[in-house]
């Protein structure tokens, strides 16, 4: 076991506008990505770093906070802090692909590290646990191909043209249809936008509502790609708590009052899973009509809840018409498929219009007919009430299979509705070297760790993992049984 000197990994840049802590951070890591660091060697204490560095200890201590919640140091109480000795196989691996295939780094990848993508494809189908997968085994395949057919072989030389930037006629007047029979939102087809997915749908938003600059309420923790692709368009976000009740709304009345919008999953909060509560809801709408500020609804899996009805969506007690809501068909359907909505304020209308004009790729002709036969014609609505019933079924055999196994080890948070598991677990373990080395065996995780805009004491090790593909108790046994090895100490 050696130590280095302080001075020897770390320099830091006041030039840069990177926080100490990020640097400290970011090099540190650097020397491990390095070989400069092995498994066991003690880094220096954030006392002797901080009069080393002229720092504050708690700059130094938030650096190291980041390092320990990402898994690559450890506490050894009296022999000080260690480099983990589970980052050998990463580094390496790391290592000799960089030098086998030199490449550069964007400025954007720089900034935001990618989280592994919930939807992304894979050689086999979906791994294990992935999150933001239906229960693709329960597709009606042969009803979309054969509505595919048809819509295919309807095919005239108009349709071959550019689409509408907005969307199909056709889709936005079902998905308007829809929307006031089962989520209780009063719009028209006008005001329904197609997009190519919730990012595309936010990224119409920005371009058309808010300003560089501009102060955005965004949950903490939140969905991280929401506040990367905002960090992006540049916003600042105002992170705001989330408890039992959901964003804390009074929160952000204190501190960022005049902020220009918000970004919420009332029904279902991503990841914790909890609802927006309605005195909540009701602030929050007071909030946006008196500050003319916008609240952008993320309902990204609000039809399915099990212990009761869906709840209405938040754009349902829209009086001043300030809310603009936004659902997708990955989550109900496929995620391959690439098409969402945005329903928006008839005020704005023809804004987003242009916007969509100027901004949007417009999603496939054939793809937004297929949809609409599937809509139109009732499969759409028996689909998702189908699939209530079976995640239902699902989730209890993926609960059962997994505490059969885990219980001494975590704690199985079984929310009322969504489409995953909240994990607690027990002890001091970290939350994202667990969901690390999952991803490392072949399964999916989520760290809540990995959802905060940054590190925080008091907040809980958990891990998402999605039940929808689990198809029975004795798999999701199998699955436990995997996960179990790696709870223990690296």
């Amino acid at each position: 076991m050696i130590s280095l000197p302080p001075s020897s990994l770390i320099r830091l840049d006041s030039n840069t506008g990177e926080a100490y802590y990020r640097q400290i951070y970011a090099r540190l890591r650097s020397a491990v990505a390095d070989g400069l660091l092995q498994p066991g060697d003690r880094i220096p204490s954030a006392r002797a770093l901080a009069a080393e560095l002229g720092l504050a200890r708690g700059t130094v201590e938030a650096g190291y906070s980041l390092l320990a919640a990402e898994g690559y140091v450890e506490a050894r109480g009296q022999a000080g802090t260690v480099i983990a000795a589970g980052v050998r196989p990463v580094v390496q691996a790391a290592a000799s692909k960089a030098t086998a295939t030199p490449s550069r780094t964007s400025p954007v990848a720089a900034r935001y590290p990618l989280l592994p993508e919930e939807g992304q494809a894979e050689p086999k189908g979906p791994r294990p646990f992935q999150m933001g997968i239906p229960a693709l085994d329960a597709f009606p395949r042969k009803i979309w191909a054969r509505l595919a057919a048809r819509a295919a072989r309807a095919t005239q030389a108009a349709d071959m043209l550019y689409p509408s930037p907005a969307g199909l006629m056709a889709l936005r007047t079902e998905i308007a249809r829809y929307l006031q029979l089962s989520r209780g939102i009063d719009c028209r087809a006008e005001q329904v936008f197609v997009t190519s997915g919730y990012r595309d749908s936010l990224n119409l938003i920005t371009r058309t509502l808010l300003q560089p600059d501009d102060k955005i309420w965004v949950e903490d923790p939140g969905y991280a790609p929401t506040a990367a692709l905002l960090r992006e368009a540049g916003m600042q976000l105002a992170g705001i708590p989330v408890d039992g009740d959901g964003m804390q709304v009074e929160y952000g009345l204190r501190h960022a009052a005049r902020a220009r919008a918000a970004v919420v999953t009332p029904a279902h909060q991503s990841p914790t899973c909890v609802a927006l509560s309605l005195p909540r809801r009701l602030a929050l709408l007071e909030w946006a009509a008196r500050e003319q500020a916008w609240i952008v609804e993320d309902d990204y899996d609000g039809e399915y809840r099990y212990v009761s009805r869906p709840l209405p969506a938040l754009k349902s007690l829209d009086r001043e018409d300030r809310v603009l809501y936004a659902g997708t068909f990955s989550k109900v359907l496929f995620p391959a498929i690439r098409l969402a909505y945005l329903v928006v304020p008839q005020s704005q209308v023809e804004c987003f219009r242009r916007s969509a004009q100027l901004f949007s790729g417009a999603a496939p002709a054939l793809t937004q007919h297929i949809v609409a036969d599937f809509m139109a014609e009732g499969h759409f609505a028996r689909h998702i009430q189908r699939m209530r019933r079976l995640y239902a079924q699902r989730r209890t055999m993926a609960i059962a299979g997994l505490e059969g196994v885990l219980h001494a080890h975590v704690r199985i948070d079984s929310p009322p509705g969504g489409m995953h598991l909240l994990l607690r677990l027990q002890g001091r373990r970290s939350d994202r070297l667990l969901a690390d080395k999952m991803r490392q065996h072949g399964m999916f995780s989520r760290a809540l760790s990995e959802c905060l805009l940054a590190p925080r004491p008091g907040v809980p090790p958990m891990i998402m993992l999605s039940f929808t593909n689990i198809d029975s108790r004795r798999r999701a046994a199998e699955l436990a049984r995997r996960i179990l090895p790696l709870l223990a100490p690296a």
